[in-house]
């Protein structure tokens, strides 16, 4: 089913000519009652009143971005793109379809993510209707549609990604918002195109660990980001103790033997990767005492 717009014309223009109709028919009728013979005028009165009556019923008023998909005897005609007030085919069924853009906003939905823990997730979908002969004939009803791809599409788009991970390069739903709302935008798109809608936006509304989880994965996560810190301090102190070592071995300060070296690696270690300050330590002896 392909949009196409359906004859109209401004109902201005239509509007003299059924009123014209409708007053040559009454005098007619009291020309006829008024003749000697009123058989021609009464058959000619009734004619040209049917006739306006049936013209009368092809007017159509729409508003600003709402369309009527016209049928007759269904079969799909047209649709009237016109704004205001205009006239069609007479005698046909139009059904009001609006252009305007509108937002569906899903319930909260219950799902389990990638790695298998219950989240609570609930996305608004931004559309509008761009074939409007689609939306009417391709689907029973086509909001209804929108809403039930919708939720399964942000049912399927939570169960692809963990919650929240501290893996590089991998995708999380907290942390990848603008990548994981593009590929929910896709399949969405790829499910709304074929009854004529448009997906403008998606975003989500909501997204949390369900409250049977919530106190244990919120201390998961505090233990995970201790853990993500304390690697990162462990890899920038390991690079000052090589940094140290190998500035003191170039510029010749002193030598160290293997078993100074391991000392001072494990005093710098300490030094770089302990909470608290450590307290300085002079030394009065000798290197080794």
């Amino acid at each position: 089913m392909v949009d196409r717009r359906a004859p109209t014309v401004s109902g201005w223009l239509m509007l003299p000519v059924v009123v014209a109709l409708f007053v040559i028919g009454v005098f007619l009728i009291i020309a006829g009652v008024e003749g000697d013979d009123p058989i021609v005028e009464l058959i000619l009165a009734a004619v040209l009143l049917v006739a306006a009556a049936v013209m009368s019923s092809g007017f159509v008023i729409n508003e600003p971005n709402v369309v009527r998909v016209v049928t007759i005897l269904g079969r799909y005609v047209g649709t009237v793109h016109w704004a205001g007030f205009s006239w069609t085919w007479p005698l046909i069924l139009r059904e009001a379809i609006s252009l305007r853009v509108r937002n569906f906003e899903s319930q909260i939905l219950k799902v389990n993510d990638a790695v298998g823990n219950p989240i609570e997730v609930a996305a608004v979908v931004v559309w509008r209707v761009v074939d409007p002969a689609r939306a009417a004939f391709d689907v029973d009803d086509f909001e209804e549609y929108v809403k039930i791809q919708t939720e399964t599409a942000v049912r399927h788009m939570a169960s692809l990604y963990p919650y929240d991970t501290y893996e590089t390069g991998a995708l999380s739903l907290r942390a990848n918002a603008d990548e994981v709302m593009a590929s929910l935008h896709g399949e969405l798109q790829d499910q709304m195109s074929p009854i004529g809608v448009e997906v403008i936006r998606t975003q989500l509304r909501r997204l949390a660990y369900a409250p049977e989880i919530a106190a244990d994965m919120l201390r998961r996560q505090q233990a995970d980001a201790v853990v993500a810190a304390r690697t990162r301090i462990v890899e920038g102190a390991v690079g000052m103790v090589d940094h140290a070592l190998e500035l003191l071995s170039e510029k010749g300060i002193v030598e160290l033997d293997e078993e100074r070296k391991a000392a001072m690696v494990s005093n710098l270690l300490v030094v770089l990767c302990g909470e608290s300050r450590a307290q300085p330590v002079v030394n009065t002896g000798t290197l080794y005492q």
